[in-house]
Order: C-alpha cells, then sequence, then structure tokens
C-alpha cells in the first residue's frame, strides 16, 4: 500500500506507517510525478486536490484531508473518477469552542463584566456550535441556536431566528461558507447586519472570513462606536484588512483550531476512514500518540468568575495571541507566518484540576477540565 502524506500532518507516521510504504512531501512543491504510484494521499489544506496533482494517478483510492473543510479539494473531479474521499470534520471542534470562552472571558474580564444574565447567540450549530453551546451552559450562560439548514434536516434542538439572535448580548459565529442555496452564508453579516448591532454587543468571528463584511465593518466602525468585535478570521486572507485592528477588541490570525490535540484528531480521524476502507483493525487511539502535558495539578484560585478566567488562562490565554498579532502583522506575509509558525496550545481537557469542595466543579469540569481526584 503507497501512502503518500503531506508533511504537516502531526503524528502520521504512529498512525500510518504500520499500514504500508508511507512516503512524506511538502504541500508547497510536490509534483504530480512525485505522487503518481499513490494508492493512499492524505493532506491539509495546504496542498490543492485537483486534476492538476493527481490526474497521473492511476491506483488512487482515497484521498483525505486532516481539516474541517475541503474548499482545497475538487470533489466532483474524485467522485467522477471513483476515487473516495474524507475530511475530519470536527477535528477542531473543541479547540476553537475553547478559542471563543477565552474570548468571551477576556472581554467581560476588559469590560468589568459578571456575564450574568448574558444571552449568548450561536449561529451555525454543528460540530463547534454544539461544543461551544455544551461549554457557554456549563458557565451557566443563556445559550440560543440558530441553524435553518440543521432544523430543516430534523435535528430535534429547539433553533430561532436570525431575528432572535440579533437581540442577544454576545453573538458567535460557526457557519461554513455557503455561496447560494436557500441559505447562504456570504456576508451573512452585511452592512445592513451589522449596522443593527449596538456598541454593548459583542461579535465573534471564528469560522469563514467571507461570512462577515470587513469592508462594511470597518465603514460602521469609523463612523461610530460599535459593537465589540472578536476576528479570527478574515476576508482575502491573507492580505487582510489591517484598518481594521484599532476597531477590533481582539484579532487572531486563523489559529481558533489551532491545538496540539485538534490536528492529532485530524489525522486519526482519517487514519479510522483508511482502516476502514480497507477492512484493517483500528488499534491505534489518539491517546496513544498525545504527549503527557507537563502542567502541575491546578487549583480554582478565588471565586466566581474570577477562578474560571484564572483557569481558562492558564491553558489558553486569547490576549497573548491578540497582542501578538498586532506587533507582528503588518501584511500577507507576516500573517501567513504567524499562521503557519503557531505555537499549537493544549486544550482544556489536557488540564488536571483538583476542585475539592468548591461550588464551581460542575462547570470546572464541564469547559473540559480533568478531576485529579478521579485518578
Amino acid at each position: 500500500m503507497r501512502i503518500y502524506c503531506e508533511d504537516s500532518l502531526l503524528y502520521a507516521r504512529e498512525f500510518f506507517s504500520s499500514l504500508g510504504d508511507l512516503q512524506f512531501f511538502s504541500g508547497k512543491s510536490v509534483r504530480p510525478q512525485d505522487i503518481s504510484d499513490a494508492e493512499i494521499l492524505l493532506v491539509r489544506s495546504t496542498t490543492k486536490v485537483n486534476q492538476t496533482l493527481i490526474g497521473q494517478c492511476q491506483h488512487l483510492r482515497y484521498v483525505g484531508t486532516a481539516t474541517a473543510g475541503t474548499d482545497h479539494m475538487d470533489l466532483a473531479y474524485l467522485s467522477q473518477h471513483g476515487i473516495a474521499h474524507g475530511s475530519a470534520a470536527g477535528c477542531n471542534a473543541i479547540a476553537v469552542a475553547e478559542y471563543v470562552v477565552s474570548a468571551i472571558l477576556a472581554l467581560a474580564l476588559k469590560n468589568g463584566d459578571s456575564l450574568k444574565g448574558k444571552r449568548v447567540g450561536i449561529v451555525g450549530a454543528g460540530h463547534v456550535g454544539s461544543a461551544l453551546d455544551a461549554k457557554l451552559q456549563a458557565l451557566g450562560l443563556s445559550t440560543l441556536l440558530c441553524d435553518p439548514p440543521l432544523a430543516e434536516k430534523g435535528d430535534p434542538r429547539h433553533f430561532v431566528s436570525m431575528d432572535e439572535i440579533m437581540d442577544c448580548d454576545i453573538i458567535s459565529l460557526h457557519v461554513p461558507l455557503v455561496e447560494d442555496g436557500l441559505y447562504p452564508t456570504r456576508h451573512l453579516f452585511d452592512a445592513k447586519r451589522l449596522s443593527a448591532l449596538n456598541k454593548n454587543q459583542w461579535l465573534i468571528n471564528a469560522c469563514r472570513g467571507e461570512v462577515l463584511d470587513n469592508q462594511a465593518l470597518l465603514m460602521l466602525a469609523q463612523q461610530q462606536e460599535h459593537c465589540q468585535m472578536v476576528l479570527d478570521v478574515w476576508e482575502n486572507e491573507p492580505d487582510v484588512l489591517l484598518e481594521l485592528l484599532p476597531h477590533l477588541a481582539l484579532a487572531t490570525a486563523h489559529i481558533a483550531g489551532h491545538t496540539l490535540e485538534g490536528k492529532a484528531r485530524g489525522t486519526e480521524l482519517l487514519y479510522r476512514q483508511v482502516t476502514k476502507l480497507l477492512g484493517l483493525p483500528d488499534n491505534i487511539k489518539l491517546e496513544d500518540v498525545l504527549p503527557q502535558p507537563e502542567l502541575d495539578v491546578l487549583s480554582p484560585q478565588g471565586e466566581g468568575l474570577d477562578a474560571i478566567m484564572q483557569l481558562v488562562f492558564s491553558l489558553y490565554d486569547i490576549r497573548e495571541d491578540d497582542g501578538a498579532f498586532r506587533e507582528q502583522v503588518n501584511g500577507p506575509a507576516d500573517f501567513r507566518y504567524a499562521r503557519q509558525h503557531y505555537g499549537i496550545r493544549r486544550e482544556f481537557a489536557s488540564a488536571r484540576v483538583s476542585t475539592g469542595n468548591s461550588a464551581l466543579a460542575e462547570a470546572i469540569y464541564g469547559l473540559g477540565f480533568q478531576s485529579a481526584e478521579c485518578e
């Protein structure tokens, strides 16, 4: 079995070396002739999978991307040629949800807000939106979900309209980029929708940059005091609208989903798909390859939201990434570098917390932290 794997797939050797002849390539320099004898092809978003790349592959059975999105894959071509394909949808859901949690806590601290009584509107209730919903409910926040496509498919959860979402104190976007059909998402937040927000609302975009009209946001922000914005994704990446920076509460370089667990989970999901395709047992588990975290057992310091903030920020403090972005990103090359060389963080589940008799135990473990008492 000839398996060709992009060299940026984390733990690919641990998962795939026992399945066949594993060869690595660079997504930046790979040529069609380099992979012409591939039977399995594993990539990330840096490799464009189309006829140009794989047209010489006579024995290709499967192409998998260790990312949630598939925009870089010509799915129609793969289907027409009977080549199975898969993605790692949901691999970074926990990472993005924890990014949003850190953002909300950072804004609460900045504004001296207790978050009590806040309503959070989650637009898009797939993998990420669902993970975020669970974590925010653990914090005691009231959440509303909006996802018309899922509602039409019979998802039993309660969904609300965009009008109801617009009345929420915090709005977090987690939809794919959809160009047409009944529910397009390009510029879902256009000038009209953005202008309907007030200065006390918070808007977070950690899904696709094109879901929010960046130029319209800049014009509104320049004209009047506007909502507090958090952007991880931008239109026209890496050539992003840096004029927005002074008007944003928090800004990062499309790194919300970049955790060690998220990247490893992407490789694991492809491993499961390949072993199923080949009829082989999937004996390797995520916990078999992840390194043990170096953190000591943590304990909540203080009470209430302050203690929660301390724990969350000890694993991921979005303010550090915001500061690095403002200091280091001055153009497309800087944005690309910041994203590609991001120091991958760990998820909350990598930390053990001793809560003792703390009333915060349910919230802490609901956020995903592990209990030290269970060892």
